[in-house]
C-alpha cells in the first residue's frame, strides 16, 4: 500500500513538496454524466433553456473550474494549464436522456492534472443541473472518474 503523501511528520495536513520532481507533459481525461427527462433534452438541444445556450455555458464554466482548481481543492498546486477540452455526447436510455461529460486537461509541469479534470466535468454536470433545474429537478449527475492519465513518476494509467 502506497503511503499517503498530504500528511507530514506529526500527521497533519501538508502540501507535498514537488520542487524536486522533472517537468513532463501531463494529460488527464475524467468522465460524468447527467441524466435528464427527454423534455430537458429537447429544450437544451433546441437551446429553449430561459437561462441560455446550457451546453455553452457549462463548457466555459468547466474551463473555468479547471483553471481553478486549486482554490477549491485545499492540497492541490495551482498549475499552468496548457489546454482544457470538454467533449458531449448525448445517449438515450429507455425513458430518459444521458449526456456524457468528457474533459481532458493539459499541463507541463511537476505535478498532475487529474483534479482538475476531475473538477472540470463536476462543475460543468452541475452547471447544467442549476441551469435546468426549473425543468426537471429530479435530473441525476452520475459516477465522476478519471479515465486516463499520462506523464509524470507513475506513469500511464488507463481506467479498466
Amino acid at each position: 500500500m502506497s503511503q499517503f503523501t498530504h500528511f507530514n511528520k506529526q500527521g497533519r495536513a501538508q502540501m507535498v513538496d514537488i520542487s524536486n520532481k522533472e517537468d513532463t507533459v501531463r494529460v488527464a481525461v475524467a468522465k460524468t454524466s447527467i441524466e435528464m427527462k427527454k423534455e430537458v433534452y429537447e429544450q437544451i438541444v433546441r437551446q429553449e433553456i430561459g437561462k441560455g445556450d446550457v451546453l455553452a455555458v457549462a463548457q466555459v464554466a468547466g474551463i473555468m473550474a479547471a483553471k481553478n482548481t486549486s482554490n477549491i481543492i485545499p492540497m492541490c498546486h495551482p498549475l499552468p494549464l496548457k489546454a482544457v477540452d470538454i467533449v458531449f455526447e448525448w445517449k438515450e436510455v429507455q425513458y430518459f436522456y444521458k449526456l456524457i461529460i468528457e474533459v481532458t486537461a493539459k499541463t507541463k509541469g511537476s505535478t498532475g492534472v487529474e483534479m482538475e479534470a476531475l473538477t472540470a466535468a463536476s462543475v460543468c454536470a452541475l452547471t447544467i443541473y442549476d441551469m435546468c433545474k426549473a425543468v426537471d429537478k429530479g435530473m441525476t449527475i452520475g459516477k465522476t472518474y478519471l479515465v486516463e492519465k499520462t506523464g509524470g513518476k507513475s506513469g500511464h494509467y488507463i481506467r479498466e
